[in-house]
């Protein structure tokens, strides 16, 4: 899961690859035209884009660089989801304090050196952010790939080192609770997703010619519909089933009776010299799909990609930062993998507070050896052999894109156990009570790796504890009064 370092023409001085022909850019408060549509009618051909944004210093920076532009809104507005056309009226007050109302896609001609364009317009005063549309990978970078199916785990099920079994028996699940896979999609059809998964969205829009030379993409990665399939890379299958999967012919995903949300926002696309696909993904389409995912209603999004900071230009704006702040905003709890490199370093959006950064350890509890570590690294979860759902049929996963899921669905069974005891959970309550039930690290294992490891019946536990502690308070405040 990491920002691609292939071929990379169309960066300013940085590593990261970015598409040649689009640019995200985010307004000051008010700034924004009520005019501009939103990408969703625009990709669905009911509106067409606006041909400026009305901003006579805006509109010149642009034209400068001898560009012609389609402007349109990267999101739209939740209560207008399904007014086809007009899907850019009426966004919330969270909707715009937290940017997404005010982030505008510029779709540029052929040959704009989008990185200059994005510095340039960072100095105008009504221009909060401006970022190349980066493009983020899964499967390209070793351990963090779908492994070849296998029936040999070695006798080993990681699920006992999160204490899986005692959590699903401590607290089932609730078909109410949603969780949000933003991805690759899924094999819809696999028997372990049986009555588990919610009507879904594709955000993915691949143009070609906009990847390196001798990349080629691979079936749907265009427009935007309701069919989140995954037909060729199997990471995103990988990540629900240890999530939800009914536990057919595998242990039962930690979500329990959760229900799933299925986001395609990773294409498919085969690099030269490689046999099997890789998932690829503009930061415009993951942004759309985790706002989506919040805005339909998800308590928790599983975040199994990243984009290394130091790929990006220097003091550029961090990505996922305006869909991390409404997710959280609207009380979503975000699980990110902490990323394979291995090392000390930053992904995006694990590296965000809000966000709960899962680093990956093996059998023995020791850190896996691709693991990134870093302060904002929360807690550890099994992510070596992991046996899980695969394209067709089941596959032994290694990566933290597949520890990540494991957090995920204990944060699931957290919501479902306060939906039954009548209380609120918060992302940043959600996040406290994983971290201080983890089991404490090995002896051996090194700062920046986070509390410890998961242990999701532990976490059970402690919410009741507070909620005991919670209806304690208000009896003694109601007798005393």
């Amino acid at each position: 899961m990491s920002v691609s370092r292939a071929i990379l023409p169309w960066a300013h001085r940085s590593g990261a690859y970015a598409l040649p022909t689009s640019l995200l850019v985010r307004l000051k408060l008010g700034e924004v035209p009520a005019g501009i549509p939103a990408a969703l009618d625009v990709r669905r051909k009911a509106a067409s884009p606006a041909g400026s944004t009305g901003h006579g210093a805006l509109d010149r920076v642009v034209s400068s660089f001898g560009s012609h532009v389609q402007v349109s809104r990267l999101h739209a507005a939740a209560r207008a989801l399904r007014n086809v056309g007009a899907r850019n009226m009426g966004y919330s007050e969270e909707e715009e304090v937290s940017g997404i109302a005010r982030v505008l896609r510029f779709d540029v001609a052929e040959g704009t050196h989008v990185g200059s364009l994005a510095i340039s317009l960072m100095q105008l005063d009504l221009v909060e952010s401006a970022i190349p549309n980066y493009i983020t990978t899964v499967g390209l970078d070793g351990p963090d790939m779908p492994r070849r199916p296998s029936g040999d785990d070695d006798g080993w099920d990681p699920r006992d080192l999160v204490n899986a079994r005692r959590a699903l028996a401590y607290e089932g699940g609730d078909a109410s609770v949603i969780v949000g896979v933003v991805d690759s999609g899924l094999a819809l059809e696999h028997p372990e997703f049986a009555g588990r998964l919610r009507h879904g969205y594709d955000t993915v829009q691949l143009g070609k010619g906009e990847l390196a030379g001798g990349v080629a993409l691979l079936g749907d990665n265009q427009g935007a519909d309701t069919n989140p399939t995954d037909r060729y890379v199997g990471h995103g299958t990988g990540c629900a089933g240890i999530i939800g999967g009914c536990g057919s012919e595998m242990p039962p995903g930690l979500g329990g009776d959760c229900r799933m949300l299925p986001l395609r926002a990773l294409g498919a696309a085969r690099f030269p010299g490689r046999d099997a696909a890789v998932g690829v993904g503009a930061l415009s389409d993951l942004d759309m799909a985790l706002v989506m995912a919040a805005q339909l209603g998800a308590k928790v999004i599983n975040c199994s990609f990243g984009t290394e900071d130091d790929a990006l230009e220097p003091g550029a704006p961090k990505p996922h930062a305006e869909a991390v702040a409404f997710a959280t905003a609207r009380g979503c709890a975000l699980v990110a993998a902490s990323g394979n490199s291995g090392d000390d370093h930053i992904y995006w959006p694990a590296a965000f507070p809000d966000v709960i950064a899962v680093g990956s350890v093996a059998l023995d509890r020791s850190v896996s050896s691709f693991s990134t570590h870093g302060k904002h690294v929360a807690l550890c979860a099994p992510g070596e052999r992991v046996r899980t759902a695969s394209l067709d049929g089941y596959q032994s996963a290694t990566g933290t894109s597949f520890a990540a899921p494991f957090v995920a669905g204990a944060a699931a069974l957290l919501v479902a156990r306060a939906n039954t005891r009548a209380a609120a959970l918060d992302p940043a309550t959600i996040k406290s009570l994983l971290i201080d039930s983890a089991q404490p690290h090995r002896g051996d294992v090194g700062p920046g790796n986070g509390a410890g490891v998961l242990d999701a019946a532990r976490a059970l536990e402690l919410l009741d504890q507070a909620l005991d502690a919670d209806e304690t308070t208000e009896l003694g405040g109601a007798d005393d009064g």
